[in-house]
């Protein structure tokens, strides 16, 4: 009788978000939990990396968005920081972190300035600079897309929305920077509260300057429209509600549009071919932003709170268990993408979840696809070549994935 060897056992996976290892390139351990481990409770929380499961949650409006804000106060009683007051505020006002029935509210509201013609109006807003990051470019012979492009194009088109005076307009920037850390509030320290505080009501003082403007002399800027809006009923945003609807702009859309742009051109440097189709047909770029979105999602996780038993995947998340949904796991499940490690932007349809689903799929999804065409175009138009191929990742956030820097030269225009 032959006695044969028992198989050894598997390493256990560890996933660890924080690692230098995961962010150069966390899909292998995407791809080893999806076919291991894909609903696992690791670090406190349950660990979703299938697509099917990833947007369960996402749909189901049982599962809350007012986790953050909930961590935010926490953090800050560990720390020995009582004084969160507008910081609490800013969480419970906000759009990002509300559930129903006030985030149907606030959602009904700016809805009627956030259209599909509202977001379109902005595309020459977005040519222009990209136009005049084109001419520096040549000038110069090549240019950073993080830093000359990519990170100052968001901030610029939605100062120009809101039609910002110019010395709030270089405050914008670093303010948005500090205040996005409330997102990842694990990450701050008390010294970290303190600054944000502070900037909060910075910002929010210089807003609600505008609005007293705006008021007595209304415009076609963003923040006038936010002062007009009304429901059928009368009902409006107040003071409050929309400074912090506008701070959000910034907070949540000018980091991930960043990475967007920056992860989209790395994408295309790397798979030359779909940059060479790119130029011959200018009109493709709608596809290339919407792999590119699916391909290296800027948005890597996000948090979601149960509020009630759920049973998911042949496993029991319990009413206030924390949920962290993979988005870039889900974006490159086999199940949903054939291929899915291939940068194919004619692979057609999306499906993708960089924006979320659901009640909070991202409001300023279709302006973050618009801004990312106009900066494709312009690069496909200088014919960039990469400096160098070492890239050094973002480590201020474990949630987003986006480049520090990403040198180019760049040719005579096509």
């Amino acid at each position: 009788m032959t006695v044969q060897a028992s198989e050894p056992a598997r390493p256990r996976l560890r996933f660890n978000p924080f690692s230098s290892e995961f962010r150069r390139d966390p899909y292998p351990m995407y791809r080893s939990l999806r076919e291991t481990r894909p609903m696992h409770k690791t670090l406190g929380m349950w660990v979703l990396t299938r697509h099917a499961d990833v947007k369960t949650v996402l749909h189901d409006r049982t599962f809350s968005a007012g986790l953050i804000p909930q961590l935010v106060t926490e953090q800050a009683r560990r720390l020995g920081r009582t004084e969160v007051d507008r910081i609490d505020r800013l969480g419970q006002k906000s759009l990002v972190f509300t559930d129903n029935p006030d985030h149907a509210r606030l959602r009904g509201l700016v809805n009627r300035v956030f259209t599909a013609q509202a977001m379109a109006a902005l595309r020459p807003l977005a040519t222009e600079f990209t136009d005049r990051c084109r001419a520096r470019a040549h000038a110069a012979g090549g240019l950073d897309v993080i830093t000359d492009l990519a990170a100052p194009l968001p901030v610029s088109v939605l100062c120009e929305w809101m039609a910002l005076p110019g010395d709030l307009r270089e405050q914008v920037g670093p303010w948005t920077h500090d205040i996005r850390f409330l997102l990842e509030p694990g990450l701050m320290q008390a010294a970290d509260f303190e600054r944000v505080r502070t900037v909060v009501a910075e910002f929010a003082a210089a807003l609600t300057g505008m609005l007293a403007q705006r008021r007595t002399r209304p415009g076609d800027d963003l923040i006038s429209r936010l002062l007009a809006a009304r429901t059928t009923g009368g009902d409006a945003l107040s003071e409050e509600e929309l400074v912090f609807v506008c701070i959000m702009c910034f907070v949540a859309g000018n980091e991930t549009t960043k990475s967007l742009i920056g992860n989209g051109t790395l994408a295309l440097l790397r798979h030359p071919e779909q940059a060479r189709a790119l130029r011959r047909t200018p009109g493709s770029v709608k596809a290339v932003v919407t792999e590119a979105l699916r391909y290296d999602s800027p948005l890597q996780l996000t948090k979601r709170l149960a509020t009630r038993d759920v049973e998911l995947g042949g496993q029991t998340i319990r009413a206030g268990d924390q949920v962290l949904v993979c988005l870039g796991a889900a974006n490159r499940d086999p199940e949903v993408f054939a291929r899915p490690d291939e940068f194919d932007p004619v692979r057609g349809g999306s499906g993708h979840l960089a924006f979320g689903h659901g009640m909070h799929g991202c409001l300023g999804g279709q302006l973050a696809e618009l801004l990312a065409e106009t900066a494709f175009t312009c690069l496909s138009a200088l014919g960039p070549e990469p400096l160098t191929d070492e890239y050094e990742w973002q480590d201020h956030s474990f949630i987003v994935r986006g480049l520090k820097h990403l040198p180019l030269a760049v040719r005579s225009a096509a």
